[in-house]
Formats: structure tokens, C-alpha cells, sequence
């Protein structure tokens, strides 16, 4: 007897105008599980597993391949994360179009050049063989961008400070009308989009950084059409080397950025070239303690998992930075962000951990459900994670 709410295979296949076969294909290739399977080893679906199929079924079709799928597609989706998930395939989509207008126009270019001048445009050509192989770099950007979103979440979700992080560091930048700024590492634009408000009475030039085009491209897109009237400059470089003048900025923010450098002491001079005299440099960072409850967690339901290959700290973190920076600045401060997490539900922690740059999914792709009900039973009683997070206010 099928289940209330539950769909068998064949109603599932139907409804979603694919096979059984497919179907079939996706549960063994632990792709999309079935809700529900009863004792007699029929599979049963919900219209949940509906919402998962539909991002399988657009990163299928914008060429992503089921390894790929598998690895992003993993778990539950709850309202918030559909919804997450759905703003995300979103800008994927949308950078397809323009890659693919992209590509039309570079080979219009090149059948133009032909026509008038009967041979062929060899540095166009490089172009548009560059643009044909731009799938790998959509990849990681989507992933990127997936991974950014569910930290950003957790946090929202669950941080005792309801000030914020970003409306806390807004606070610490005292930005003033006629100021020229340079964030380095933007990533989402997240800042921006936060204290986008206290920016419109303020008269000042802005200048956003990310070392990936893509990202870069999406955090213009959103601003541009969320905030037609506030104008942000947009500039891919490397914070190695940065492609200004000396003494250019009043301001440079580089928000959880510098513990990925990898020279961290050129990064340093090139941003105290650009800095002004008496201007000012804001970078946040953590120690060792931040969201050490979350290591706890996966190691206890396997030893062999590992978050992050790095201890990022350890490069640039609260506890070195200051000695790290001051043969730079003439002045540094370090403020701490005084925050926790209580977090009484599993799915966005979950969301989080698979975020992570380790190697958590080569243990839990194939235990999910048991690691989603670890967590349940740990979340149940409110699950307290530490925050030690901060900034250093630096002076040229």
C-alpha cells in the first residue's frame, strides 16, 4: 500500500516526464534517493524530491556532468535552501546566456572579418576558442558562489549579534562622503548589498575586487539592477599585484582574504602602496577557537573527515596578524566581533559543513542519512558553536 504524499517510481517518472529508467539510474548512482522504501524494497518519492530533481535535470542540461551533480546536489532542501538554490541556478543560467552571446558575436566577428578581407582574424579565433572552454570555470564559480551562500546563511540564520557582520564592519570603515574605496576579494558583494542604504547620502567612488571574473560578474549584475543609482567601479586583478597608482585610496577593505594569499608580504606592499597617506586598511580574520564545534562534530561521526586542509589562522589569523602587519602600517588595531551560533535545526548546518574545502564529501555522500540524522539529534537541544572573529584597523 503506497504511503500518504508519496509517489511510487512510475508516478514520480511520469510526472517528471522522464523514465523509470532514469529514475532507477539517479537512486543507484546515489544521485536522488527515494524518500521512502518499504519493506518490500519499493521506492516512494515526495514533491520534495521534485525540487531536486529540477536542479539535476538544469545542471544535466547546462552540461555539468553526474559526478559533478552528485557532489552539489547532496541532501534535503528546506524552504530557505530551495529557495538558495534556486537564485543560484539562477546566475548560472543567466551566465550561460551571456557566454553564449559571447560566442555569437566572436564568431559573427570572425565571419565579417572573412567577408571583407578574405582572411581570417587569428587573435579573434584564440578568443572564441577561449570562450567554447569557459565550462570549467563556470563549475567552480557556481560552486563558489553555492558554498559563499551557505555560510553566509548559517550565520543569518543563527548569530547571537544581531547587528550583523557586515553592518559591524560597515560601522568600523567610517566611510565619508568623497572617499575612494577598493575591496579586494568581494567575492558576492555582500557588504555592499547589506549597508547599501547608508551609502545613498554618501558621495564617494568605489571600487570592487575579485581575483574571478564570474563572481565579479554576478555581484554587478545584482547591484546594477537592485541599485541602478548607486555606481560601483568592477576589476578582476590579483591582489599580488594591483593595477593602480601609488597612493590612490583612502580606504581598502579585504574581508577574510589575506589567509589566502600566497605571498602574503607582496600583497601587503602592494595594498600599502596604493593607500594613501594616513588612510586606512580594515582586514577581518579568526583564531583558532572560530566554529571549532563544527571539527567536533564531523570528526566524532568519522575520525577520517577533514574541513579544511589548512588552518587558514595559522597563514593570517587574530592571533599572528598584528605581528604580521605592523612593519607595514604605521598604526594597527585589532577589534573583535563578539558573536556565537545557536543553531536548533540540522539542514543549514548541514549546508555548511558540505561547504567546506575538505574532503567531508568523499564520507558522506554515500551516509547522508545518517549524518543527517547525527545532526538532527545533536541540533535538537540547541547546538552553541563559537565565533571568534575580527578585524585589524591599520593606518598608513
Amino acid at each position: 500500500m503506497k504511503p500518504s504524499g508519496y509517489y511510487t517510481s512510475g508516478e514520480f517518472a511520469k510526472m517528471a516526464h522522464i523514465t523509470i529508467r532514469t529514475v532507477r539510474y539517479y537512486d543507484k548512482a546515489n544521485i536522488l534517493k527515494p524518500s521512502f522504501v518499504n519493506d518490500a524494497g519499493a521506492r516512494f518519492y515526495t514533491d520534495e524530491d521534485f525540487a531536486k530533481l529540477q536542479q539535476i535535470l538544469l545542471l544535466k542540461y547546462l552540461g555539468f556532468s553526474l559526478d559533478d551533480i552528485r557532489a552539489i546536489t547532496i541532501g534535503d532542501l528546506d524552504h530557505n535552501m530551495l529557495k538558495n538554490s534556486l537564485n543560484l541556478q539562477l546566475k548560472l543560467v543567466k551566465d550561460r546566456i551571456e557566454q553564449m552571446e559571447m560566442v555569437s558575436n566572436a564568431i559573427e566577428d570572425i565571419t565579417k572579418a572573412l567577408d571583407k578581407e578574405n582572411d581570417i582574424d587569428w587573435s579573434s579565433m584564440l578568443n572564441l576558442i577561449h570562450l567554447t572552454n569557459m565550462e570549467n570555470t563556470l563549475k567552480t564559480q557556481y560552486e563558489n558562489s553555492s558554498n559563499i551562500s551557505a555560510r553566509i546563511n548559517l550565520h543569518n540564520l543563527y548569530s547571537v549579534n544581531k547587528q550583523g557582520w557586515f553592518p559591524w564592519l560597515y560601522e568600523q570603515c567610517d566611510i565619508r562622503s568623497g572617499m575612494n574605496i577598493l575591496e579586494i576579494g568581494c567575492g558576492s558583494g555582500a557588504f555592499w548589498k547589506e549597508n547599501i542604504d547608508k551609502l545613498k547620502t554618501s558621495n564617494v567612488h568605489i571600487t570592487l575586487n575579485d581575483i574571478s571574473e564570474g563572481m565579479l560578474r554576478d555581484t554587478r549584475r545584482e547591484l546594477e539592477k537592485e541599485h541602478p543609482l548607486i555606481h560601483f567601479d568592477y576589476q578582476a586583478f590579483d591582489c599580488h599585484e594591483i593595477p593602480y597608482e601609488d597612493s590612490s585610496y583612502d580606504l581598502i577593505i579585504a574581508n577574510h582574504v589575506l589567509f589566502y594569499c600566497d605571498d602574503l608580504q607582496k600583497a601587503l606592499l602592494e595594498i600599502r602602496r596604493v593607500l594613501k597617506p594616513g588612510g586606512t586598511f580594515i582586514c577581518s580574520t579568526y583564531g583558532a577557537s572560530h566554529m571549532k564545534e563544527i571539527t567536533t562534530l564531523v570528526r566524532e561521526f568519522n575520525s577520517s573527515i577533514i574541513l579544511s586542509a589548512d588552518n587558514l589562522f595559522d597563514r593570517f589569523g587574530l592571533d599572528n596578524g598584528a605581528d604580521l602587519l605592523t612593519p607595514y602600517f604605521s598604526f594597527v588595531k585589532r577589534k573583535i566581533y563578539e558573536d556565537e551560533l545557536i543553531v536548533d535545526k540540522a539542514e543549514p548546518l548541514i549546508e555548511y559543513i558540505l561547504s567546506c574545502h575538505g574532503n567531508q564529501n568523499q564520507y558522506l555522500l554515500d551516509r547522508y542519512k545518517d549524518f543527517r540524522t547525527y545532526v538532527e539529534r545533536k541540533t535538537k537541544n540547541k547546538f552553541h558553536i563559537t565565533k571568534y572573529s575580527g578585524i585589524f584597523i591599520c593606518t598608513k
